[in-house]
Formats: C-alpha cells, sequence, structure tokens
C-alpha cells in the first residue's frame, strides 16, 4: 500500500483495510489538530488508488471492512468517488461496510441524490468532527461551520442512509464556556440523533495555535474532574432515539460506553462516583492519542 504522512482513522475502524484516496485534510484550520501540520491537501492519482484496491484484493481477504483514509474522503469529486466504490466492490466483494470522515463542507457539496449513490455503492458509514455545539466555541476552534450547519449537515448523511458517527471534544472550550459547551453539544447532538457519539478529552499539541494560547496563557487545560463534569452535563442533555455514546477513546480519563437512552441513568450515577472520588481514573501517563 501506498501509504504517504500521517494516516489516521477512526478506533472502530482498527481492523479496517486502510486506503489512503486522500493525502491530508481539506480544511487544515482547526486550532487543535495538529495531525496534518504543514500538509498540503491532495487527492491521490487514480493509479496509485487502483494499485492499492489492488494489493488489498491480494492480501487483505479477512477483513470486512474498508476505510477511505485521511482526513476528508468525501470532498472526492463524485464520478472519481463512485468509481472507487465500484472498483472496491468488484475487487473485494468480501467487504461489507466502507467508511470514510465527513465535515459540513464535503457534504453541502453532495447532493442528496449523490450522497444517496454513494451509499449504494457501498458507503456505509460517515464520521464527523462536531467537537462542539456552542458557536462562539466552534469559531475559536476555527471549525468552519456553525451549530446550525452541523445540524444540517448530520441530518442530511442520516437521511441519505448513511450510519454516522459524531466526535465531541471534552476541554475545547476552556473553563470560562465549560457547561455552555457540554450544555449546547448535547443539544446539537440530539438535533443531529446520530448512531454513534464518541466523546475525546482534549490533549494539547505541540505546534498547533490552541497549544501556544496554552503555553501564552490565554487558554486553559481543564483538570480531569472538570472534563468529567462536562461530559456529565453533555451526556444529561444528550437524547438519542438508540445510540452508543462512547467515551472510552485512550485520551479519556473515564472510560463509558452507553446505549442511550437506556443506559443514561447509570452512567451519570458512575460519573457522579467518579466526581466524588469513589471511582479511580486513568493516571496522566495512560493518557494518548
Amino acid at each position: 500500500m501506498h501509504y504517504e504522512g500521517n494516516i489516521i482513522r477512526p478506533p472502530s475502524e482498527a481492523n479496517s483495510i486502510l486506503l489512503q484516496v486522500t493525502v491530508g485534510c481539506s480544511r487544515n484550520k482547526c486550532t487543535f489538530c495538529g495531525t496534518y501540520l504543514g500538509e498540503r491537501f491532495r487527492i491521490k492519482p487514480d493509479s496509485i488508488i487502483m494499485e492499492d484496491i489492488e494489493f488489498a484484493a491480494r492480501y487483505s481477504r479477512q477483513q470486512r471492512r474498508l476505510f477511505l483514509c485521511d482526513g476528508d474522503a468525501l470532498i472526492i469529486p463524485q464520478k472519481k468517488l463512485l468509481q472507487i466504490l465500484r472498483t472496491i466492490r468488484a475487487q473485494l466483494p468480501w467487504v461489507t461496510r466502507v467508511g470514510a470522515y465527513a465535515n459540513a463542507k464535503s457534504l453541502d457539496m453532495k447532493s442528496p441524490e449523490e450522497l444517496r449513490a454513494l451509499k449504494a455503492h457501498g458507503l456505509g458509514i460517515a464520521y464527523m468532527g462536531l467537537e462542539s455545539g456552542d458557536d462562539v466555541t466552534l469559531k475559536k476552534i476555527n471549525k468552519g461551520a456553525a451549530a446550525a450547519r452541523m445540524i444540517a449537515m448530520g441530518k442530511k448523511a442520516r437521511a441519505a442512509g448513511f450510519k454516522l458517527s459524531i466526535t465531541v471534544l471534552l476541554g475545547i472550550a476552556g473553563r470560562q464556556r465549560s457547561r455552555i459547551h457540554a450544555a449546547e453539544t448535547g443539544r446539537v447532538l440530539s438535533a443531529i440523533d446520530p448512531e454513534y457519539v464518541g466523546a475525546l478529552s482534549l490533549m494539547l499539541i505541540p505546534g498547533t495555535p490552541l497549544f501556544e494560547d496554552y503555553q501564552a496563557g490565554n487558554f486553559p487545560l481543564l483538570e480531569p474532574w472538570e472534563m468529567l463534569a462536562e461530559l456529565r452535563i453533555m451526556i444529561a442533555g444528550t437524547n438519542l432515539s438508540r445510540g452508543l455514546f462512547h467515551a472510552n477513546h485512550a485520551s479519556n480519563y473515564l472510560p463509558i460506553r452507553a446505549k442511550l437512552p437506556r443506559d443514561k441513568a447509570a452512567t451519570l450515577e458512575l460519573i457522579d462516583r467518579a466526581l466524588a472520588g469513589e471511582v479511580a481514573l486513568k493516571p496522566e501517563y495512560l493518557r494518548a492519542l
């Protein structure tokens, strides 16, 4: 396989075939993200993509899922993206689901009919980074979309038939807007009603604008108990018809995997016990991105 730069994928795609169809991220402006620092976004040539699919056809027969890397494969023009999906289906018929990252811009660029066509050709799940439902926070981190647009694009993806996995980020609003960020994020998640939510805890990356703000004393990094309090408000305000709320990423202090709405009360009780010191938190040296 021809991999370039940093290859990232969602935790749930750990056992998937990783097919890199783009290099970098189509936005690459979020203040907290250091994954693609200095990397110019580009779509890989057809010849390389097809060669990698052929490689997977020979050596990846045990893997039933495939993930399109890097940061936003959905930005690929429709004709080319459909051809990639058709080739995957033809040469990797054992693959049952294809996944990709998506953002508000790329979802907006595709018509409902185009998204349904992608779904019909095997793209089954989209991973969307919401980070926060608070417009003030979204603007500060240079996310590129306000909460209302995030809601509209999330609903658009779901209406096309995609399963939707949304990532939110504990601690990203700092201390002053922590409670607002948590409550507004719960509101936005409820409005979109995704199948999956993944909560990560902020870890500052050297070289990013947010890290520089932290060093200059302009951004406070929350204490573990503050991030837990934020998570509690967020979960309390999140009403999913039927979804999984994960906070078991390596960055988190308290692993949580809850089916909502069934497990909401028990999850809030667990967080309360942790805040009271009755449940041990992950030590700092074990946290990771």
